[in-house]
Parts: C-alpha cells; structure tokens; sequence
C-alpha cells in the first residue's frame, strides 16, 4: 500500500498538541466512555478546542465531577447524559433525548476487554455486544443527526470507531458470534469485537459518506486504563505489560498520548472527507507484516464484503 496518510503527529503526541490551532466553536461532539481512561482526555481535547462535549457514560454521577473540570479548564462545554451500550434500550432512550439536535463528531470510544462469559440485556455477548452492537445501534441512530450537523458546518460530520491492534485474534464469526454454540475464549472474543470496529468503519463509511458522515477506526496503542480490570495482575505479567513491582512496560502509552489518534481523527485537516481506513499513531495503518508486530491492520479487518455482510446482521440485531 503506498500514499498512507500521515500527519505531523506521532505515537508520543498528547492529545492536546493535536488540536492545537484547530477550532470546534459551534460543533457539538459525543464521547462514549468519557468516564475514565483515554476517552476523558478525548473529551478534554476537543472542548479544548472549543467544542461542546457529551460525555455519553454508565455511570453518570461518576462522570459529572469529569465533566466539571473539563468545563473549568477548556474553552468548550461539557456536560453529562447517561449511555450503557449493554443494554438497547438504553441506547434507545439516548436517542430519544437527543433527538433533532445536529451532531458533528460521534467517537465510539467505550469498551469492554477480555471478560468473563456473559450477556448483555438483550442476550448477546458482552464484548461483541457492547464494543460493536451497542455502538452500532448509536451510531445509526444519529446518523440524522451527524447529517444535519454536516449540514450546518458545510463541512462532513466524523466518526470514529476505536478498534484495537486484538483485532489480529480473530475475525467475525458470522455463524455464531455470540458463542452460543462454541466454546468461549475470551481473548477471541475480544479479538472479534475489535475486529466488528474496523468492519463497522468500512461499513458506515459506505453507507453514509455521500450523505455528509465519514467514518474512521482507531487503534489507540497499549495504555493501562480501567479497561483492563477483568485482567488478573498475573496474566498482565505474563504478557510483559507490567514487572513483578507493577512498573508499566516502556512501549505503553500515557491516556493522554493513547487519546492522540482518536482526536486526530476527529479533527485533522488530513482526514476530511476521507473514512473507512484504520488508523494508528496519528497516522493510516500499512497492511500487517510479521517484521513489525505492534504495527499494522490485517485484512480480514478491512474487508468491504465482511463489512456488508455485518452491516446486515447489525440491523437485523439491533432492530436499527
């Protein structure tokens, strides 16, 4: 693959450098999962920028103290609405509310990695239902809203799909990806919400590209945020993420820098008009190659016939 886009930036950029001389003024963005981790520092970067942000999150008391000091302490606005991508008609009553209201970013940010086996409120898998179903359903559901915004800013509305360098576990497996008949892995499991991200990103890319909305996924690095709380600390050793003294592998990145991609994403001047790629270290993903192995997207994540084939499936599962 040759003329990758690239950008300034790079894998130790913060958040904020990226945004640097751009201006959200007027523009309203969503914030899954601004709650914690890499996704508050999403947040905090775009009402840098002078965008209102929601902050789309399960536990909104938890977020609202969050939401203060991003308000305080940027030049934009941030403000709190409760969202548990687990459960549809949570997603449902989200849209409800937010109604006619234009949107110019959405940034599917939320996750859950490596859990148990368990179901969400409408019987799917957690992670595939949650990573990929329950954004899914929100995305859909405000692409009105993400046209209208497009609209009003005469420029495209983004979004961006965070996916996952696990989408190299495994692709969709479009005959049971809920295990209802395979035995449960949940490393596997992982691997395929990630890899429904990327898909989701070609597949929305398509859909509504013409209509004003791009789409883009994001690998955002290794970074130690809540998302590994299902991780035994014996296996994070085994995996070389942290010592014996719990000191934090060198190649991992602060939530700051691990925000980076999704931000330049949402903003860069690089990007508009242009979706359905994987995008890394502020920068599109080359193909894998073995020669480089924390680089790179395979393709069974950029497949436009897979992609479709879960376009269908996401509609008939979620109702949307």
């Amino acid at each position: 693959m040759t003329n990758l886009i690239t950008s300034r930036f790079g894998a130790q950029t913060d958040a904020l450098a990226v945004v640097e001389g751009i201006d959200l003024s007027g523009r309203t963005a969503i914030v899954t999962g601004a709650g914690s981790g890499i996704g508050v520092e999403t947040a905090r970067a775009l009402a840098a920028a002078g965008a209102e942000i929601v902050m789309a999150v399960r536990r909104p008391s938890d977020a609202a103290p969050i939401a203060a000091e991003i308000a305080v302490g940027t030049r934009g606005a941030a403000r709190v609405e409760a969202l548990d991508l687990s459960d549809l008609s949570s997603v449902r009553a989200f849209l409800a509310r937010w109604g006619a209201t234009p949107l110019h970013i959405l940034i599917n940010n939320a996750g859950v990695m490596a859990c148990p086996l368990s179901r969400t409120a409408d019987g799917l898998e957690m992670q595939i239902g949650t990573n990929h179903f329950g954004h899914f359903a929100l995305a859909y559901g405000l692409a009105p809203a993400l046209e209208r915004g497009a609209n009003e800013a005469k420029r495209p509305s983004r979004v961006v799909a965070l996916s996952s360098i696990g989408h190299r576990r495994s692709g969709v497996n479009f005959d049971d990806p809920h295990y209802r008949a395979r035995d449960y892995d949940k490393w596997e499991a992982y691997g395929q919400s990630k890899t429904a991200n990327a898909l989701f990103a070609v597949g929305f890319h398509r859909h509504f590209a013409d209509r004003g909305v791009t789409a883009n996924a994001v690998h955002p690095g290794g970074i130690m945020t809540p998302l590994q709380r299902h991780l035994p600390r014996e296996e994070m050793i085994a995996f070389g993420w942290i010592d014996e003294t719990g000191k934090v592998n060198d190649r991992f990145k602060s939530p700051a820098q691990g925000a980076s991609t999704s931000v330049w994403a949402a903003t860069g001047p690089e990007l508009e008009g242009v979706g359905g790629l994987y995008l890394e270290d502020c920068r599109q993903a080359a193909p894998f190659d073995k020669a480089f192995p924390f680089a790179g997207v395979m393709d069974h994540a950029r497949d436009p016939e897979a992609a479709e084939r879960l376009w269908t499936l996401s509609l008939e599962t979620t109702g949307a």
